[in-house]
């Protein structure tokens, strides 16, 4: 059963559009960072789960000088994404409509990393997932560790 000329192209147009669609959709990705812990993908607003980062305007002292942990935490998600793709699993949505997810560039949870670098917080509150990560980071006096620092989420309550 051979196609006619005119099927066989219909197909094969059909076939590529198909394709050049679902390529695209896997290439592109328009990701906007908000904070340590929020980012943008394609206009989905997504919170990583168990982890909280201090807020943009939360500043900590280090060696009596005033230290911008927030917008530090920030830096440190946009350097390690990078031009990487990240890969989220979702794990539902918050209070706030957003996605709760953690998030991975080249198969290293986003959320692990920034907890294992002293700027971000396991959260217990909600998850006990990062804590050996946030033993470490303290052990080792990284990113806040070595400051005085308010946990963001009394930050939050303060200000």
């Amino acid at each position: 059963m051979y196609l006619s000329k005119k099927k066989a192209i219909l197909v094969i147009s059909v076939s590529v559009i198909v394709f050049f669609f679902i390529y695209t959709n896997i290439k592109s990705q328009d990701i906007e960072i908000t904070d340590g812990d929020t980012i943008k993908i394609n206009g989905e607003k997504i919170r990583f789960s168990g982890i909280d980062t201090p807020e943009l305007k939360q500043t900590c002292i280090k060696k009596g000088e005033s230290n911008t942990c927030g917008i530090t935490a920030k830096q440190i998600l946009v350097d390690k994404i990078g031009d990487n793709k990240v890969i989220c699993v979702s794990e539902g949505k918050d209070q706030y409509n957003r996605t709760l997810a953690e998030c991975f560039v080249n198969d290293e949870s986003l959320s692990s990393y920034l907890v294992r670098s002293g700027y971000a917080f396991a959260y217990r509150r909600y998850s006990k997932k990062f804590i050996i990560d946030e033993d470490y980071a303290k052990f080792n006096k990284l990113g806040m560790w070595s400051m005085k620092f308010d946990y963001p989420w009394d930050w939050r309550r303060k200000n």
